[in-house]
């Protein structure tokens, strides 16, 4: 089973009630404003969740892969709408359970609402995390971060002790995961690869020299299961 962000006990109650739900590539699962009732785990692919500004840009909050559960805002919180749309950027296959269901098993079985619990504050902290990242480093810190949690969600090691990450994106994908424009991201990659730091190809990046990125936003070396970008 692949790194799996929430617990085993949540992930098997989707296994054993959840229906299956399929998604084709481009095709959009939710959209922000639509009703929220129900709640999804992806068993396969990669779901996008982003936020479209009033000026009409995107800005991608996560790239959520196998074993995350999205669409997660609206259990106990009355929350009837969601707030982020979700679009597939692989084939994804996922497990859906109603709010109401998720709700009614979670509240029966005391150590499952604690788990449960749990990974909520768990999923603020990575938040909190990417937030303080933008704020104190400003742009530059949101572009080193976000390179910093694609090598731990998705990076590969290599035996250069570079690390691969296997996930193509497009500068103005990781621009919009930045909340800045394509053409700074073209700039600051152009100079980071001047200095050996990184390398790309084809929209896969190869992370050369991580701790100089570390370094670069003073990384407190969070916990990985909230580095992440997931």
């Amino acid at each position: 089973m692949p790194f799996q962000t929430i617990p085993t006990e949540i992930y098997q109650l989707f296994e054993e009630h959840g229906a299956s739900v399929k998604i084709d590539k481009g095709h959009q699962l939710f959209q922000e404003g639509e009703k929220a009732d129900s709640i999804f785990l992806i068993k396969s692919g990669v779901i996008q969740l982003s936020k479209e500004t009033e000026q009409g840009k995107e800005l991608t909050l996560r790239i959520c892969g196998n074993g995350v559960l999205i669409g997660e805002s609206s259990p106990f919180c009355h929350l009837n709408y969601h707030m982020v749309s979700a679009r597939a950027v692989e084939p994804a296959t996922l497990l859906s359970l109603s709010q109401q269901t998720f709700e009614l098993l979670v509240t029966e079985h005391p150590k499952l609402m604690m788990e449960y619990l749990q990974w909520v504050q768990i999923e603020a902290m990575k938040h909190q995390s990417r937030l303080r990242d933008l704020m104190l480093h400003g742009k530059k810190g949101a572009l080193f971060s976000t390179l910093i949690r694609l090598t731990n969600t998705y990076g590969e090691a290599q035996e250069d002790s570079s690390i691969f990450i296997n996930f193509t994106l497009t500068n103005t994908e990781l621009a919009n995961l930045c909340a800045t424009s394509r053409e700074l991201i073209n700039r600051m990659l152009n100079d980071l690869k001047k200095r050996n730091i990184i390398s790309f190809n084809k929209g896969h990046i190869t992370v050369h020299d991580l701790q100089f990125l570390k370094n670069e936003i003073n990384c407190e070396n969070c916990p990985l299961m909230i580095c992440r970008i997931d």
